[in-house]
């Protein structure tokens, strides 16, 4: 097991706070593996509403069943009976509560909004994502970004291994999981459109295309893209507009947030990616994506102009404004379009983020700073 101390700690700090504490992510991120750690801790009893044993005992009896727990409950897999937030809000209310209730779902907020509104501050979210730099070598940067990092493809004996694990799991995640979610979508359109999606990672959305290409009306497209987003292998990017004179564009980009199923669904294997035109893409969104899911914050945004200007990551944190270009190359230099993002937003500083392990100045505001040393650069 990879030690995951960030999101260990996180964990303990929120059932110290919030009786109650949802780690919420994609299928197969580790969400079971880390709650395990984290029971041995506490005295707990655990339900996974996959087996029929924890099913039938909360589908009958929740009250009576969770009512009498002490120490920690774990509640695996709640999206399947969201009839249980009710329970659990009259049971976080209750005086001298003791109980913590950890619960565990591969959906978003918003797939179980109207259940979730019932815990309205007695809840505390924790979005897990598969591996990230933080908690690997240095050295397994590649491997990270070319396999991903949900867990059984990143610990794979063999890029062969990964990439039939990353299939399988396209599958399952479509044609069993999202029906689930009580999900009613062809198996088929919703993998064609992921498909699509994938050719245009890192791009702007534009619903019109998608609508077309797929023979479907522009809300439908736009339905499909919220179901993978709720799902967690769709990240929006929002836009940040600036009160400038200059036209800025106002759709979000989109990303596949795992950079194994990225390759995976543009049919790459291994170092493929190295020869494709989406190289510098992929990067860009591997980058991106550790960087948001590191520093748990939702202060990010891009920021482009129809005149050709644009930013790959707007950062507000530590009362600074902080501009964050990505370039695949070994020695990044400026561009016009970095003075202009300086000049226009306003920037503090602006890092630009290579594979590389040196960091150095190019200006007084801009420095190149590799993707190991990131995170502790953002803090600062």
């Amino acid at each position: 097991m990879i030690y995951r101390e960030r999101l260990i700690k996180e964990i303990a700090s929120s059932l110290k706070n919030y009786p109650v504490t949802a780690i919420l992510g994609i299928r197969q991120c580790g969400k079971t593996t880390i709650s395990n750690y984290i029971s041995k801790k506490y005295s707990t009893t655990i339900f996974d509403l996959e087996d029929p044993v924890s099913t039938t005992q909360l589908e009958h009896a929740p009250m009576i069943t969770l009512e009498s727990l002490q120490g920690l409950v774990i509640i695996d897999e709640i999206q399947r009976m969201p009839q249980l937030f009710q329970i659990l809000r009259v049971l976080s209310d209750r005086k001298e509560n003791n109980t913590r209730f950890l619960i565990l779902g591969s959906a978003s907020p918003r797939l179980i909004k109207e259940s979730a509104e019932t815990l309205s501050g007695r809840v505390s979210y924790i979005d897990m994502s598969g591996f990230t730099i933080d908690e690997i070598a240095v050295s397994d940067q590649n491997k990270l970004w070319l396999k991903g990092g949900l867990p059984l493809s990143y610990l794979s004996s063999s890029i062969k291994l990964s990439y039939n694990w990353r299939a399988n799991f396209v599958r399952t995640f479509l044609e069993r999981d999202i029906p689930n979610l009580g999900i009613n979508v062809p198996t088929h359109a919703l993998r064609r459109f992921w498909t699509m999606l994938a050719h245009f990672h890192g791009q702007i959305w534009n619903g019109s295309d998608f609508a077309r290409s797929l023979s479907v009306t522009e809300p439908t497209a736009r339905k499909y893209l919220d179901i993978l987003t709720d799902a967690y292998v769709i990240r929006q990017l929002s836009p940040w507009h600036e009160n400038i004179s200059k036209r800025q564009v106002k759709a979000p980009k989109i990303y596949i947030r795992d950079t194994g199923l990225l390759h995976f669904l543009l049919s790459l294997e291994g170092n493929q990616i190295m020869s494709h035109p989406k190289l510098g893409l992929s990067w860009e969104g591997f980058v991106i994506e550790q960087i948001i899911s590191i520093m748990g914050t939702h202060n990010f945004y891009f920021w482009a102009t129809h005149a050709g200007a644009e930013l790959d990551l707007l950062m507000f944190g530590n009362n600074k404004r902080t501009g964050i270009e990505i370039k695949f190359s070994d020695a990044p230099r400026t561009t016009k379009s970095m003075h202009i993002a300086i000049d226009n937003l306003k920037l503090d500083r602006l890092i630009i983020v290579y594979p590389g392990n040196k960091t150095y100045k190019l200006t007084e505001t801009i420095v190149v700073v590799g993707l190991a040393e990131i995170i502790n650069y953002l803090k600062r």
